[in-house]
């Protein structure tokens, strides 16, 4: 049996997860576990690509969906393209942090908590909150209702 989505309830579920991890990502900086932020940051981006593929389709539960919204982008607004493709690249650039986040270096022998630091936490915080705000600007543009958290 197919899996189908009310798209309106997946954009939300996907932004409500980028809000939570975002705020848990400034949380964890505040307390200086930038593990944590730079987790919780590749997760905010992550679900903010996915609020806006989910307008057209079901996210895959792949960790860089920068892919799927590239390739998407031609059904998005020519004003707002230039938006899908920062967000596709934040996507892309944190995506190898998942991994890294949860099981570190395994090949030099690091874990998570000993390959972050303060720089990595803040700017990966930075991207975090970027694409909670190109999400936003995506949305309002292609006029989805949005319920915030």
């Amino acid at each position: 049996m197919p899996i189908s989505i009310d798209p309106g309830a997946e954009v939300n579920y996907r932004l409500r997860l980028a809000e939570n991890y975002l705020k848990d990502a400034e949380e964890s900086f505040k307390r200086g576990d930038f593990r944590a932020t730079v987790a919780s940051s590749q997760l905010t981006v992550e679900n903010s690509a996915k609020a806006i593929i989910s307008v057209f389709r079901i996210p895959s539960w792949s960790h860089d969906p920068s892919h799927e919204l590239r390739e998407i982008a031609q059904q998005i607004p020519l004003d707002v393209r230039r938006l899908v493709e920062e967000l596709a690249d934040l996507a892309e650039i944190l995506a190898p942090e998942h991994g890294r986040s949860t099981y570190g270096e395994p090949a030099r022998g690091l874990t998570p908590w000993e390959i972050y630091s303060r720089d990595d936490a803040e700017k990966t915080l930075q991207y975090a909150r970027k694409a909670v705000e190109i999400a936003g600007i995506i949305l309002g543009r292609l006029r989805v209702d949005i319920r915030h958290v």
